[in-house]
């Protein structure tokens, strides 16, 4: 048993890392909810954490009852597990998330604490309505002025996840993958049919959302090849009913159908009502982001911007530490960044594909990058340019060995992280499952 409790302090630093990309947060709930009643366990010498563990597994099945028995059955993908976590409302048995859930479920790594969801009435759903303002009426500010008075569906969720990692040059072809007909302008009529195909098919949290969309669009049009065509539901009015309120039918209209179409539903969405929309929400999360850090002030520090890069990572302790430290050792005068900074930094990340093809035709042998190089790249990327701070910052982050050369592949990898808040596919185990195999393979050494 000693060999045990020596093991899990060496190595359980390393863990909490690893086990969930939101990070501080996530790191001590890991800790206080999954391996400090086990350790309290094992120095004591009393095996209590079974009884633990159940009171736990009650406490949690009469909250979430439905959920854990059809998780058993269903096989959940991340997006749907968070979603259902995050979803605080209910309106005739489909689950909905408010616009508050949604921020919250893109910068928090858990939900706020609630004892139950709230089951919406008709005459609720009349009050969200007459509360969500016309499209012309949008700012970057949306989101959290509606804060609970508002509903959004599992495929909006997906939706609006696709638009915060898309780059301004996208936006069209993200308009165009609605207007089914060609004319510059989407009804209520098409905005649902690629509602309903998607839907119709289980996407795995390794397909990037531009695949998503451009198979819902493929699907309209009647261009699903033979192997595709056995996924997709073919006709919009067939739904996967799992059971979790996630592929059920809707039967009200949502928020953001009565921003985009009116109260009446026949307004027609033009390409520079959609790409406003898409901006404000990209910047609205980001102004989210950075007010968590910056408490009222207009810059937040470098630490701290180095902080909110790499929490979506899945980096372990050791290697999250070493970049932090690499960066206090090399910024000694701290000037810190503005929202402008980090705002046109994060602008960048949605183009990062674009930035990888450059450097990859730019440096043939793989070469790493000097600060003009990268200052340049993203010039042409993005269209605009990072300031000097800025560039020395990321450098003094990211810059392996001090030599004002960057590694853009390494850098590459981990901001994908970043873009994708991790809903990237890693091979891992985590929480109970973990800690039994460091058991077993600690007690084979031992």
């Amino acid at each position: 048993m000693g060999g045990i409790s020596r093991f899990l302090f060496r190595n359980l630093r390393k863990s909490n890392k690893a086990l969930i990309p939101w990070r501080e947060e996530s790191a001590k709930n890991a800790w206080r909810n999954t391996y400090l009643p086990v350790f309290t366990v094992i120095a004591g010498g009393i095996v209590l954490y079974g009884t633990h563990h159940h009171r736990s597994i009650a406490v949690y099945a009469a909250h979430n009852k439905n959920e854990k028995e059809t998780a058993e059955i269903v096989k959940l993908t991340s997006r749907e597990k968070r979603f259902i976590r995050f979803a605080s409302v209910e309106y005739d048995g489909q689950l909905y998330m408010t616009p508050q859930d949604f921020l919250e479920s893109v910068v928090e790594a858990e939900p706020r604490p609630r004892l139950k969801r709230k089951i919406l009435s008709q005459k609720h759903i009349e009050k969200i309505k007459e509360c969500t303002p016309p499209l012309n009426e949008g700012s970057p500010r949306l989101f959290r002025d509606l804060r609970d008075k508002g509903i959004i569906s599992y495929t909006e969720y997906l939706f609006l996840l696709s638009i915060l990692t898309k780059p301004q040059s996208g936006f069209h072809i993200a308009f165009n993958m609605f207007d089914t007909d060609g004319n510059q302008r989407v009804d209520k009529n098409e905005f649902l049919v690629i509602e309903k195909l998607l839907a119709g098919k289980k996407f795995e949290d390794s397909e990037p959302m531009e695949k998503i969309f451009s198979t819902a669009w493929k699907g309209k049009r009647g261009l699903i090849t033979e192997t595709e065509s056995t996924e997709i539901i073919p006709i919009p009015e067939q739904y996967v009913n799992d059971e979790q309120g996630l592929q059920r039918k809707h039967v009200v209209d949502t928020t953001l159908l009565v921003h985009f179409f009116g109260l009446k539903g026949n307004a027609d969405l033009n390409f520079d009502s959609f790409k406003k929309f898409m901006l404000h929400l990209q910047t609205e999360v980001l102004e989210l982001e950075f007010s968590e850090f910056a408490r009222g002030l207009p810059t937040i520090s470098e630490l701290d911007f180095a902080k909110i890069l790499l929490r979506y990572t899945y980096l372990d302790t050791d290697e999250y530490d070493m970049y932090l430290d690499r960066l206090l050792d090399r910024i000694k005068d701290s000037q810190g960044i503005t929202f402008e900074e980090f705002n046109v930094f994060c602008q960048f990340l949605n183009n990062l594909e674009d930035f990888s093809i450059a450097m990859r035709m730019y440096t043939l042998a793989d070469h790493p990058i000097s600060k003009d190089e990268f200052h340049r790249a993203v010039k042409i990327c993005t269209g605009t340019s990072l300031t000097p701070h800025l560039v020395h910052t990321v450098f003094a982050i990211f810059d392996a060995d001090g030599d004002g050369l960057l590694s853009y592949r390494e850098f590459i990898a981990i901001m994908k992280d970043r873009l994708h808040r991790g809903f990237r596919s890693y091979a891992k185990n985590e929480g109970w499952q973990a800690f039994k195999t460091c058991v077993k393979q600690e007690m084979k050494t031992t």
